[in-house]
C-alpha cells in the first residue's frame, strides 16, 4: 500500500524524460496561468507488484493447422497435434487443455498410453516425448532425441510398457516407456527383407501386432513391402511384395486378415493363409471405363477396417475419389455391407480415426463413431445410425469460419444478459444432429469460486458479428449476427465496383458495446457504421441512413518548420472561428463530374426490412467519397447510451451523431477542433472556403515548446494504431485541383444515386491492420516491426492527424466549471488531447427535440505519440464509470399505465465525494506516455515515460482487486502495469518473444486481471496478469485423467486359446530388457529428462484432498483384487485337494495290475 500526497500549487512536475523535449504541465497556450487553489489529493494505493503475475489461462478455437489424431478408449480423452508443436487434449465440455512443445517442431504421431494418463508425441524434430496427464497442466517427463535417423511411424500396444518406433531407414527401434531408453533390440531393414532384394523398401509407414499373436510384428513399408516379424525368432514369418505403395494397414480383429490402401486408389484384403497374392483387390471409387479400362484414382491415404457384432464389418477409408471429377471435394466413405456412403467435406481430411467400444484388438470391435480431422474443422460421425448423422460440437472449433478481424473482451456483465443472448441465438440453431451423447466425455470439470459473466464478441470479415459466453474459462457460442443484411448486395463489374472491388466489404474494424443499455455499435471496412438496439420482439423497419462528408483539406497537412523546435502558431483570424452549434445539412451538387462523388461505398436497403429478435439495424451512418476518391476508414468510435451520442473520427476529422434524432451535430476536420491556437504550422496552399469551424478551443494548457519529433510514426506504427498516415495513402494530393463546392456538411439524404463502388485499400501497408482477409497474410505478419522504423524519425514529410480516440464523460470543459458536464474527449495521432464540452437537453421531450449543441471553449493537452485511451478517477482514485441508459424494449406493447421513458444512470465525479464538485482525475495514455491530470484546472500531477524504445499498442484503464490500474501492451512484446493515479510500475513481463500484426490488431484487456488475443488465425489465447487468478489457476481447469478401472478382456474359448497360438505367454521384457537385448548405441538416440515430475510434485501438494481421494479409490480397488485373488487361491486349492485325491484313488486302482493288462 501505498500512500501519497501532492499539493497543486500552479507549479507541477515534469516528464522524467525532459531530455526527450517532453513537455511540462500547467501553462495554458506558453503563458503562465494564475495558480489554482492549492489543496490536497489524499489517495491510498491497494495494488502492489505482489497483485501482479503473467500467465497463459486456456486456448480457445480450431487448432491451427492440425497434423495429428489420437483417441483414449477408456478415459474418452481426445489429443490433436499442430504443426507449431501445440497439442490441444479434448474431453468433456469444459475439459479443454493446451499444451506447447518447446522446440516448435511440428507433432508427426500421437499415441496414448491408454488409460495411464499419459501421451507419447512424435516430432517433425526426430524426438519422441512424454507428457504427464495426471496433472491439470500437462508436462513432459522425458524426452528422447534420435541422431542419426528420422521418425516415421510409432506404434504402442495395449498395456505394455515397450514402444516400436519406425524410421525413414526402414528400420525399427523399441523403447522402454518407463525409462525413455532404446532397447538393444533392433528390427534392421535389410534382415526384415530378403537378402536379394535389390531396392531399399522405403520408410516404415506401418508397424501394428498381431492380433492372433502379440509376439508377432508387421512391418509395412512405404515401397510396397510388408514383413511379419517373429519377436521371439527374430526372422521374418512371411513377406509380401506388391506393386503399388502402401499408405495403412488395418487388421480384422481375428488376426487372419488385414487390409492395405495403396496409392491408386485400391484396397487389398489379405489372407495369411496365403500371402502370395492378395485375397481380394477393389476400387472403391474407380468405375470402369469404355475402353473396359479403370478410371484412375487418388490415393486411399488411410483405411480402418472393424468388425461389429450386429451387423456388417465397417470399411471407412478416406481419398480414393477418381481424378476425372474435377471440382469435387475431400470425402470420406464408409463402407458397411454391400453400402458405400460418401461423405464430403469442406476442406481436406487430415486425419480420422474409428473411436470403437473396446481397448482389445483381439475383441469384436463395434465401432460406433468416428473423428474427422479436417485442415479447418473437426466433426465426429455416428456410426450408429443409418444415415450417418454427426454430433453437436460442443467446443468452439467455428471461430474461424469467416477470419477474425477484431475482438473485444468485457468481464464482470450484467448477469441477465448472457441468457436472453442465448435464448434468441438458440432459435436460429443448426438441426440434424445426432441425438446420442457426445462421445469424448473424458475428464472432469466443476464451476470454479472465482467465476462472473463474461462476454467475448469477435467480428468477422464476412460483416458476422459473434457474441460468445466466456464465464469460466469456457467458450460457447451464445448469438451470431449478420451487418450485412443491412445493405443490398453489391455487384462487382459495374462501373467503379469492377475498378475497386474489394473482397470483404463489410469486414468488421472495430466494435463498440454498451452491456447495461444492449445499443450496439459496428464499424466496417466501407467507411460505415451501424447502430443496433436489441429487442425481444420481432419487429418491420425502414433502415435510417445518414450520409456524412469528412473531407480533407490540403491546408490540413503538417509541414516542418524551419526552425523545429520552435513550431509556429496561426494566427488568431487566419481561421475566421465562428460558434458551432448545429452543423447544418448541405444538398450537394450533381454536375456531370460531380456525379461519381458523394455517394457511399455500399448502398443501404431502402424497403422495408423484416427483422427477427435481438440486434435489430437503427442507424446507418456512411462516409462520401470525394472527388473520385473513397473516404478514409475510420479510427475511432465511442457511444454513449445516456447522451444519445455517437462519435468517431478518421484522418480527415470528428463527426458527432445524435442518434435518438437521427442528426448530425458535429462534422469539422481535425484542424478545426483547434481554433485559432493550432501548435502546428500548416502549410497553407489554397485560400479558405466557406469553412464553418468551433471557436474557443483554444486553452493550451501544456508547454509550448519542442512537439516531440518522435511523434512522427513509421507508417507501420500507424497502421497498429488503426489510421494510416502513410503519405501513400493521401486521398487528395497537394497539387491536385479540387473541384469547388459548397459549403462543407453531412448529406442527409437516404441514399446517392447509382451504384456505388466498393472500398478500397489507400495501401498495402494501411491494409496491414485494417483487413487481414487476404490471401498474404502471413508474410505480412512476418514483416511487422518490434519497433518504429527509423526511416521516418522526424516530421520531415506531409502527414495528416488522425483522431485515434474518443471518450464521452461528465468532465469540465474550463477551468472555471463549477459541476461537471457531458464532455468528448479528442485524442489524435499527434499526442493532442482536446476537451469539446455539450449541452444536452435534461427533459425527455426537450432531449427528443431540441438539438444538442457544441460547447464555445475546450482544453487543450499534449502528449508522446498517438492518444490511445482516456480513463477517470475521482479523487479517491475510484473508477468513475461512463452514464449509460437503463434498456428499454422499444417494440414491447405499449403499458399506458407505464410509459416508456428513458431511464439514465449517471456516475458524477462528485457523487463518491464529500465536498460537491471538487473535481476529478483524467488518464491520459499514449503510444510513449501516460498522464494524470486534476481537473477542472487541469494541471498535470504524475506523468510516467512508458517505453522509449518501442511504443505502446493496447492500453485499457481496468478493475482489479477492489483498486484501478493502467494496463499496457507494447510492440516488443512487453506486458506492463501502472499503478493510478501516481503511474508506479507495478509489472513488467516480456511476455511475447515476437510480436505479429494479429495480435496487435485483436490484444485486449478487461476487468479482473484477464486479457485475451487471436494467437492463430483460429485461436483465442486467453491470459490473466492477476496473482490472485494464477493462484486459483488450477481449481478453474479441467482434470484430463480420472481414475477408471480398466476393462476385463473377454473370455477367450477354450479351443480359440488352444489354438490361437501363445499370445498370453508374451513376455516383451524378456525379449527387449538390457539382460536379453542389451543396450543401445548412444550416438543413436539421447535420452532427455523433462520437468514434468517436478510440476507434478507441485500439483499433488497443491492438491492434496484430490490425491487422497484418488488413493481410497486405489486402496479399494487393491482391497477388492486382493479379496478376488484370496477366493481364486481358494479355488485352486479346493482344484488341487480334488486333484490329489482322484489321483490316489487311480495310483491304488492300478498299484497291483501287470504291465500287460494295460
Amino acid at each position: 500500500m501505498k500512500k501519497f500526497r501532492k499539493v497543486l500549487d500552479g507549479l507541477t512536475t515534469s516528464s522524467p524524460g525532459g531530455t526527450m523535449g517532453s513537455p511540462s504541465c500547467g501553462s495554458a497556450a506558453g503563458t503562465p496561468t494564475a495558480a489554482p487553489t492549492p489543496k490536497e489529493i489524499d489517495v491510498q494505493e491497494t495494488l502492489v507488484s505482489e497483485n501482479f503475475q503473467l500467465c497463459k489461462t486456456v486456448r480457445h478455437g480450431f487448432p491451427y493447422q492440425p497434423t495429428s489424431l489420437a483417441f483414449d478408449p477408456v478415459q474418452k480423452i481426445l489429443a490433436i497435434g499442430s504443426r507449431s508443436g501445440g497439442v490441444r487434449i479434448l474431453g468433456r465440455p469444459g475439459v479443454d487443455c493446451y499444451c506447447q512443445h518447446e522446440s516448435g517442431a511440428a507433432v508427426l504421431q500421437l499415441q496414448f498410453l491408454i488409460n495411464e494418463g499419459a501421451l507419447v508425441t512424435a516430432c517433425a524434430d526426430d524426438t519422441l516425448h512424454l507428457w504427464n496427464l495426471r496433472q491439470r497442466r500437462p508436462a513432459v517427463l522425458h524426452s528422447l532425441k534420435f541422431n542419426r535417423e528420422r521418425i516415421t511411424f510409432c506404434h504402442l500396444p495395449f498395456q505394455s510398457k515397450w514402444l516400436y518406433v519406425g524410421t525413414e531407414r526402414g528400420n525399427t527401434h523399441i523403447v522402454n516407456i518407463e525409462s525413455f531408453i532404446l532397447s538393444g533390440y533392433v528390427i534392421m531393414w535389410n534382415k526384415a527383407i530378403e537378402l536379394s532384394t535389390k531396392t531399399h523398401p522405403g520408410p516404415v509407414v506401418h508397424l501394428s501386432d498381431s492380433p492372433k499373436d502379440e509376439g508377432k510384428l508387421l512391418i509395412g513399408f512405404e515401397g510396397g513391402t510388408i514383413v511379419q516379424w517373429d519377436l521371439r525368432a527374430k526372422k521374418a514369418d512371411f513377406r509380401i511384395y506388391y506393386d503399388e505403395a502402401i499408405h495403412s494397414v488395418s487388421w480384422h480383429h481375428e488376426g487372419k486378415q488385414f487390409m492395405c490402401s495403396h496409392s491408386d486408389g485400391s484396397l487389398t484384403l489379405w489372407n495369411l493363409r496365403n500371402t502370395t497374392k492378395p485375397f481380394q483387390v477393389t476400387f472403391p471409387h474407380g468405375k470402369i471405363q469404355k475402353d473396359g479400362r479403370k478410371e484412375s484414382c487418388k490415393p486411399i491415404l488411410k483405411v480402418e477396417y472393424k468388425t461389429s457384432r450386429s451387423s456388417e464389418p465397417f470399411v471407412i477409408f478416406s481419398g480414393g475419389l477418381s481424378y476425372d471429377k474435377a471440382g469435387r471435394r475431400p470425402a470420406l466413405t464408409i463402407m458397411h455391407g454391400k453400402a458405400i456412403t460418401v461423405l464430403e467435406m469442406d476442406y481436406p481430411i487430415v486425419e480420422f480415426m474409428v473411436l470403437c467400444e473396446t481397448p482389445y484388438n483381439n475383441e469384436v470391435q463395434d465401432p460406433y463413431a468416428v473423428v474427422v480431422l479436417l485442415e479447418k474443422d473437426f466433426i465426429v460421425v455416428d456410426l450408429t445410425q443409418s444415415n450417418f448423422p454427426v454430433f453437436e460440437n460442443p467446443y468452439p472449433m467455428d471461430i474461424h469460419e469467416s477470419p477474425v478481424t477484431c475482438t473485444a473482451y468485457f468481464a464482470d456483465c450484467p448477469p441477465d444478459i448472457i441468457p436472453i443472448l442465448y435464448s434468441i441465438g438458440a432459435k436460429n440453431k443448426k438441426t440434424g444432429y445426432s441425438h446420442k451423447e457426445w462421445p469424448i466425455g473424458g475428464g472432469t470439470w466443476t464451476l470454479g469460486s472465482h467465476t462472473y459473466p463474461e462476454i467475448i464478441i469477435t467480428g468477422h470479415a464476412d460483416g458476422s458479428i459473434k457474441f460468445w459466453d466466456a464465464s469460466a474459462f469456457t467458450l460457447q457460442m451464445l448469438y451470431k449476427l449478420k451487418t450485412s443484411k443491412v445493405f443490398e448486395k453489391p455487384k462487382p463489374g459495374e462501373g467503379r465496383a469492377a475498378e475497386l472491388g474489394e473482397e470483404d466489404p463489410f469486414a468488421v474494424q472495430m466494435v463498440s458495446w454498451c452491456p447495461h443499455s444492449r445499443i450496439f455499435c459496428v464499424v466496417g471496412i466501407s467507411a460505415h457504421i451501424i447502430l443496433y438496439r436489441f429487442s425481444k420482439y420481432d419487429a418491420n423497419t425502414q433502415i435510417v441512413s445518414l450520409e456524412v462528408r469528412l473531407q480533407c483539406e490540403p491546408e490540413d497537412i503538417i509541414t516542418p518548420s524551419e526552425n523545429e523546435n520552435n513550431p509556429c502558431f496561426s494566427e488568431p483570424g487566419s481561421h475566421s472561428p465562428q460558434t458551432h452549434h448545429q452543423h447544418p445539412v448541405s444538398p450537394g451538387s450533381r454536375t456531370p463530374d460531380g456525379a461519381k462523388d458523394s455517394i457511399p461505398c455500399l448502398k443501404v436497403k431502402d424497403k422495408m426490412v423484416r427483422v427477427p429478435p435481438g440486434y435489430q439495424s437503427d442507424l446507418v451512418i456512411q462516409l462520401l467519397w470525394v472527388d473520385g476518391e473513397p473516404p478514409q476508414q475510420i479510427t475511432s468510435l465511442d457511444l454513449n447510451s445516456a447522451y444519445g451520442l455517437l462519435a468517431f473520427g478518421n484522418c480527415n476529422g470528428l463527426a458527432v451523431v445524435d442518434y435518438l434524432q437521427k442528426t448530425v451535430i458535429l462534422c469539422i476536420s481535425t484542424l478545426d477542433l483547434y481554433g485559432a491556437t493550432d501548435p502546428y504550422q500548416r502549410l497553407t496552399r489554397s485560400p479558405r472556403r466557406n469553412r464553418q469551424s468551433t471557436s474557443g478551443l483554444t486553452e493550451l494548457t501544456d508547454n509550448q515548446q519542442s512537439i516531440d519529433m518522435e511523434r512522427s510514426k513509421s507508417p507501420t506504427s500507424d497502421h497498429v494504431n488503426g489510421h494510416c498516415t502513410s503519405p501513400t495513402s493521401q486521398p487528395c494530393s497537394a497539387g491536385k485541383p479540387r473541384i469547388p463546392m459548397g459549403p462543407e456538411g453531412p448529406r442527409l439524404t437516404r441514399r446517392g444515386p447509382g451504384r456505388p463502388p466498393f472500398r478500397k485499400a489507400q495501401s498495402a501497408a494501411c491494409m496491414e491492420i485494417s483487413l487481414p482477409v487476404s490471401h498474404t497474410e502471413e508474410s505480412r505478419e512476418n514483416s511487422f516491426s518490434r519497433s518504429r522504423s527509423s526511416s521516418v524519425s522526424s516530421i520531415d514529410r506531409d502527414t495528416k492527424e488522425a483522431i485515434t480516440t474518443l471518450q464521452f464523460g461528465e468532465s469540465y470543459g474550463r477551468k472555471s466549471d463549477a459541476l461537471p458536464t457531458p464532455c468528448l474527449w479528442v485524442g489524435t495521432s499527434l499526442g493532442v488531447v482536446i476537451l469539446i464540452p455539450l449541452s444536452i437537453p435534461t427533459d425527455h421531450e426537450e432531449r427528443m427535440e431540441d438539438p444538442v449543441t457544441v460547447g464555445p471553449s475546450g482544453a487543450v493537452q499534449m502528449l508522446k505519440g498517438s492518444v490511445l485511451r482516456f480513463g477517470f478517477l475521482d479523487c479517491n482514485g475510484a473508477l468513475i464509470q461512463s452514464p449509460y441508459e437503463v434498456w428499454r424494449d422499444l417494440n414491447a406493447p405499449e403499458d399506458p399505465d407505464r410509459p416508456r421513458r428513458r431511464k439514465l444512470v449517471h456516475f458524477s465525479p462528485s457523487s463518491s465525494q464529500d465536498a460537491f464538485g471538487e473535481g476529478h482525475l483524467a488518464v491520459v495514455c499514449s503510444e510513449r506516455q501516460a498522464k494524470v491530470f486534476l481537473m477542472p484546472s487541469q494541471s498535470c500531477l504524475f506523468v510516467h515515460n512508458i517505453t522509449e524504445s518501442s511504443f505502446v499498442l493496447r492500453a485499457d484503464v481496468v478493475s482489479l482487486c477492489n483498486s484501478v490500474c493502467l494496463a499496457c501492451f507494447c510492440a516488443n512484446g512487453h506486458v506492463m502495469t501502472l499503478s493510478l493515479p501516481s503511474l508506479r510500475p507495478l509489472m513488467d513481463v516480456n511476455y511475447l518473444p515476437l510480436t505479429d500484426m494479429r495480435i496487435a490488431r485483436t490484444f485486449c484487456f478487461t476487468n479482473e486481471g484477464q486479457a485475451l488475443y487471436l494467437s492463430s488465425p483460429t485461436e483465442i489465447q486467453r491470459i490473466t496478469y492477476s496473482q490472485e487468478m494464477c493462484d486459483n489457476l488450477q481449481e478453474m481447469l479441467g482434470e484430463l485423467f480420472t481414475p477408471i478401472e480398466t476393462p476385463e478382456a473377454q473370455n477367450r474359448g477354450f479351443l480359440k486359446g488352444f489354438f490361437g497360438g501363445n499370445a498370453h505367454t508374451f513376455d516383451r521384457e524378456e525379449l527387449f530388457g538390457e539382460a536379453a537385448a542389451g543396450k543401445a548405441s548412444r550416438s543413436l538416440a539421447q535420452h532427455i529428462p523433462g520437468q514434468g515430475g517436478v510440476e507434478g510434485m507441485k500439483v499433488a501438494a497443491s492438491g492434496a484432498v484430490g490425491e487422497l481421494a484418488r488413493a481410497r479409490i486405489a486402496l479399494d480397488e487393491r482391497g477388492q483384487r486382493l479379496g478376488e485373488l484370496e477366493e481364486r487361491t481358494a479355488l485352486m486349492m479346493t482344484s488341487a485337494e480334488t486333484f490329489s485325491k482322484h489321483a490316489h484313488e487311480l495310483m491304488l486302482k492300478c498299484k497291483d495290475k501287470k504291465w500287460y493288462q494295460f
